[in-house]
């Protein structure tokens, strides 16, 4: 049975497990076990880390258990206890007597007038006493005992001697049980419980975890409320050492495959402060990232090289980190990146804010070209940095009237971008999460005749 699911980028699957989580709340308000999730996709492509940051955002805890590197099953779901049953007599105590109020039937004789016949044999009213019965209240006296129920504990078998202290007796009970793992104890609040790496895991944890995902719960201990269960796969696809899965596990959680996204992975890039020049080639060559080649794997190369300022005088040393660590194809495209000098575009710090603006509409220009030379390519790219630095620079500073002005010349000039990425720069600026901070762009006739022709 193939298991169903729906192909997500990073944005779109926290998007996706936000609604999950709130959804459970629902679920577990109703008394009904909330949904676990599994995360498929290829190694590096950030499966984890986005639970994790999606964590930070919601403001839950996180915990990350690593199925592939657990030994012992007791650290995944606990070890097993012997407990024997206790029991403490409840007591009686007599109390003094008191008087209590109640309300009673009572019969008394009350003077009535009562037509009756005299020794004449007239009739005449005579008073007479008769018996009546009335409600009253009254004292009673009572005697108050006060009792307490028998106590019954299952108690571990280490801690038996202080409660028989206590006046506690066994009743010949015992059972094996299982005392909650320590990822779990003392966790206060709701939070995320990522299963890593679970199709990789040995068979017994898989088996383990089946009940704990379906029910939350292992024997005798539940997961606290308000905590969500997250899978993170390989595909079963001949690339990776994985545990296949049947029916019975598929059909207990919702599946998602994670996937590459360029986009998304330059705003990433840009908000990690990932190399400027870096940024660039994965922009120009994202068909690079496939299953040999992942992102993990570029981010590792780009920072082992991000101290060296002149890549053009280190392409031998720059080829053998690429050649650990990307492979060859990989290093030998960015050599030639180098080599065209295409790490010298102009960063997109220097396009918002440079305070000469005739030397970066230089600068663009130069890197662009025009006519027949100009490179569709590269001004996509200066596009995408512009966009990605601008909105991120945005969510802790000021946008300046200054740059401002900036924005809208490079939207209104005829000799730069072309109209199509003018209008992808303003529509995203001003759709973004500090949206307000460029709405003055829209002052420009120009400007705004452009978004909504």
């Amino acid at each position: 049975m193939s298991t169903p699911s729906v192909n997500v980028n990073v944005e779109e699957l926290k998007g996706f497990l936000g609604h999950i989580v709130k959804n459970n709340r629902h679920l577990q308000k109703q008394g009904k076990t909330p949904v676990a999730v599994n995360v498929e996709g290829d190694a590096g492509l950030g499966k984890t880390s986005a639970v994790i940051q999606l964590s930070e955002e919601l403001g839950l805890n996180c915990v990350r258990l690593n199925l592939a590197t657990i030994e012992e099953l007791g650290d995944l779901v606990g070890f097993p206890v012997r407990q024997f049953e206790l029991c403490k007599k409840g007591s009686a105590v007599k109390q003094e007597t008191k008087q209590e109020k109640v309300i009673q039937e009572v019969t008394e004789n009350r003077t009535v007038k009562k037509q009756v016949t005299d020794a004449d044999g007239k009739l005449v009213m005579k008073d007479v006493m008769v018996p009546v019965v009335v409600k009253k209240e009254v004292l009673v006296p009572i005697n108050a005992v006060e009792t307490t129920e028998d106590t019954c504990l299952w108690i571990d078998e280490q801690a038996i001697e202080e409660y028989t202290k206590q006046g506690y007796s066994f009743t010949g009970q015992k059972r094996m049980t299982y005392c909650p793992p320590e990822w779990i104890t003392g966790l206060t609040g709701g939070g995320f419980l990522i299963l890593d790496d679970y199709s990789r895991a040995d068979i017994r944890f898989i088996q383990a975890c089946m009940t704990l995902i379906e029910t939350q719960k292992y024997i005798s201990w539940s997961l606290p409320q308000d905590w969500h269960i997250i899978l993170t796969t390989n595909p079963d696809n001949g690339e990776y050492l994985v545990t296949p899965m049947d029916t019975a596990q598929k059909t207990r959680f919702i599946s998602v495959v994670l996937k590459f996204d360029i986009e998304v992975w330059a705003a990433w890039a840009e908000k990690q402060q990932i190399d400027s020049r870096c940024i660039n080639f994965l922009l120009l060559h994202p068909e690079l990232v496939k299953d040999s080649v992942n992102p993990r794997s570029i981010t590792t190369f780009f920072n082992s090289i991000s101290s060296i300022p002149d890549f053009a005088s280190n392409l031998p040393l720059i080829q053998m980190i690429g050649e650990g660590s990307v492979g060859d194809e990989f290093s030998t495209l960015f050599n030639i990146f180098i080599n065209n000098k295409l790490d010298k575009l102009v960063s997109p710090k220097d396009i918002l804010s440079h305070d000469n603006e005739a030397h970066i509409l230089g600068e663009l220009r130069n890197c662009i070209g025009r006519d027949d030379d100009y490179r569709a390519d590269i001004a996509s790219i200066l596009t995408t940095r512009l966009i990605n630095y601008a909105t991120i620079y945005a969510e802790n500073n000021p946008i300046t009237p200054a740059m401002i002005k900036r924005l809208i010349t490079l939207t209104t000039d005829p000799d730069t971008i072309k109209d199509d990425l003018k209008y992808i720069i303003v529509k995203k600026l001003i759709n973004c999460p500090n949206k307000q901070k460029f709405q003055s762009i829209m002052t420009n006739d120009q400007v705004l005749k452009m978004t909504v022709r």
